[in-house]
């Protein structure tokens, strides 16, 4: 995988344990990339690599230097996969449907209202994922509303056409259904999150800082929480099947992510 920062990833974790359990002789490591330079990474690598998994700051530039695009990496604005063609290289994003995936494995109920807290790559992912699940109007809240543009022009993008309202996170306030997360705990003020809950559902996309302070406040009004991690795994076993033919061993995947997020 490449991005930067990545040492925190649990994305090794996660594919290793995914080959073991199949006995697949592969490697996967995180590799820093920084903005800029992903086109010049890429074009060293040699013809024994399949894939690369893409986090941030580089999903954008990933969609640039492909040679095909899924319609949903190109929906979104980003793909987190690249994987080789006979020709170069292909383009996707597993973050959409592993977005779905996450919510459904612990929400079945209505998902026609959300909140989504930031306005970069991720927060265009799960406003795709929400309305593909029939969110009909999105609120998105960033600190700078101007820097949420690339994502809500996402969103809006969606076949469904859902009304997208944009906020700054000082004026965004509860309003139930299904409430996402996509900024650093750091940012996630007691004031802001008594003005955002309750909630049906909380998803909090970070994994690395656990729980966060959103999450903390979730778990005590009891409502059902969305991890991170479940979210790295679902698109983690995505992943998995495009680089090696193979359906990814969600149960092994998950329990290696389990146990080393618990080991930190």
């Amino acid at each position: 995988m490449v991005g930067d920062p990545v040492a925190h990833s649990l994305s090794p974790t996660l594919h290793r344990a995914g080959y073991a359990a199949l006995g697949i002789a592969a490697t996967y490591d995180a590799v820093r990339v920084p903005a800029g330079e992903l086109a010049g990474y890429v074009a060293g690598l040699g013809s024994e690599w399949r894939g690369l998994s893409v986090t941030a700051p580089l999903k954008r530039e990933a969609l640039a230097l492909a040679d095909e695009v899924s319609d949903v990496a190109r929906l979104a604005g980003g793909a987190n996969t690249l994987v080789r063609t006979a020709g170069g290289w292909s383009a996707d994003n597993t973050d959409v449907p592993g977005a779905m995936a996450a919510i459904r494995e612990r929400f079945a109920g209505a998902t026609t209202a959300a909140t989504v807290l930031g306005g970069g790559a991720t927060a265009a992912s799960v406003g795709l994922a929400l309305a593909e699940l029939g969110a009909t109007r999105i609120t998105v809240a960033a600190r700078t509303p101007d820097n949420a543009a690339e994502a809500v022009a996402a969103i809006r993008r969606h076949p469904t056409a859902p009304d997208v309202v944009v906020l700054s996170l000082d004026e965004v306030g509860g309003t139930g259904g299904v409430l996402i997360s996509t900024i650093p705990a750091a940012a996630q003020t007691a004031e802001l999150v008594a003005r955002v809950l309750p909630a049906d559902v909380v998803f909090e996309v970070t994994y690395n800082e656990w729980p966060t302070p959103l999450v903390d406040a979730a778990l005590r009004a009891g409502a059902p929480v969305v991890s991170g991690l479940d979210l790295l795994v679902h698109q983690a076993v995505l992943q998995f099947g495009m680089f090696t033919g193979q359906d990814g061993p969600l149960d092994a995947m998950r329990s290696a992510g389990e146990a080393a997020q618990a080991a930190r």
